[in-house]
């Protein structure tokens, strides 16, 4: 199957999901034009390490697998249980390695364990944090877990992060219902300092985020320096998770860059969250589109409720489309929008019922 890498948000999206459905349903893909939309196009670092880590999952014959290639084949065989370890050797996203190794990883023969480094906290990526205090517990809903442990810290440039994910495949993910916002419950909050930066700003980014989130109940945000053997390097950041009464989990997060005051930062992370609240959204921006692909998988009927439907989640419904042939229907409910499908109802067969 052919897919144009060049449509809509036309970047890395395309390639992580395309792979990763190419991997579960067994369908050899092309993906050509990568990157076409980025400055710089082609495969980078965290992209090819990507596709290398599952096709070694799925044994996969890969062609075109090379820094700054914008064509590959990948030609997938069975997903199987074990070991995996993917190193950026950059400050790439280890929650994008994620992304696109853990659907795989549900649908293989036994256990597995990914070893992956790179950036924790890095730009245009969400965070590490996020991944774990945000996005499992909507993917609990699916029927989805995984376990995790921060062994090191790792930030643009130098990156070095390390983070170990252990995940059980699953026989079936369970299809969800998730358009009921709720009360608020709670608001959680990590303001973060690390290395030579001063814990002053974790505490500027803390009360910035309080300023937003002034109308909310129960709001505990913690701040604190990092370790430094366990994060050498200077950044600094925030996250924010929100629930609700419901079992609704709205996030939003920031990092440091040069020039951004550590308030604005704050008020920014804690932004996304009120923006959500406001227009009855059940998923932040960020999560919308990483549920498309577990809603497809499923058994039944899901549906989402969020906010504005972003190009990431578009961009994830095109490819769901094509490669799946599941068809989403997004329905506009006041301010919000309803994402939904009957799922493919995959069923794992190396797993006992």
């Amino acid at each position: 199957m052919e897919i144009d890498g060049s449509v809509l948000e036309g970047g890395g999206q395309i390639l992580r999901n395309s792979i990763s459905l190419s991997a579960i349903l067994g369908i050899p893909v092309r993906v050509m034009n990568i990157r076409a939309g980025r400055s710089k196009p082609g495969l980078a670092a965290q992209h090819l390490k990507g596709i290398q880590l599952v096709a070694e999952m799925c044994r996969a014959k890969l062609k075109g697998a090379s820094i700054g290639s914008t064509d590959i084949e990948f030609i997938p065989g069975k997903l199987r249980g074990g070991h995996y370890v993917a190193d950026t050797q950059t400050a790439g996203s280890i929650s994008l390695l994620l992304q696109v190794a853990l659907p795989c990883a549900l649908m293989a023969d036994g256990p597995v364990t990914l070893d992956l480094k790179g950036g924790t906290n890095a730009d245009m990526a969400p965070q590490i944090d996020y991944m774990c205090v945000v996005l499992r517990p909507l993917l609990l809903k699916f029927k989805v877990d995984f376990s995790w442990k921060i062994h090191r810290r790792g930030y643009f440039p130098r990156g070095g992060g390390h983070v170990t994910f252990d995940i059980k495949p699953v026989r079936q993910l369970q299809c969800v219902d998730i358009t009921e916002q709720g009360d608020v419950k709670c608001v959680q909050g990590w303001s973060f300092v690390a290395g030579r930066l001063p814990i002053k700003m974790a505490h500027q980014m803390s009360e910035g985020a309080r300023s937003e989130l002034i109308n909310l109940p129960n709001v505990n945000i913690q701040t604190y320096k990092e370790d430094p053997n366990m994060a050498p390097d200077n950044c600094n950041g925030i996250i924010v998770a929100c629930e609700t009464s419901t079992g609704c989990v709205l996030g939003g997060d920031a990092l440091g860059r040069r020039g951004a005051e550590p308030y604005a930062l704050g008020r920014s992370a804690a932004a996304h969250v009120t923006a959500a609240l406001h227009c009855g959204a059940c998923l932040d921006t960020h999560a919308q589109d990483q549920l498309i692909i577990y809603m497809l998988l499923c058994e039944g009927r899901s549906a989402v409720k969020c906010g504005e439907v972003t190009l990431h989640t578009h961009t994830a419904v095109h490819i769901a489309e094509l490669i799946a042939k599941v068809k989403f229907t997004i329905k506009s409910e006041g301010e919000a929008n309803i994402i939904s499908c009957v799922g493919l109802g995959l069923v794992n067969k190396n797993i006992p019922t």
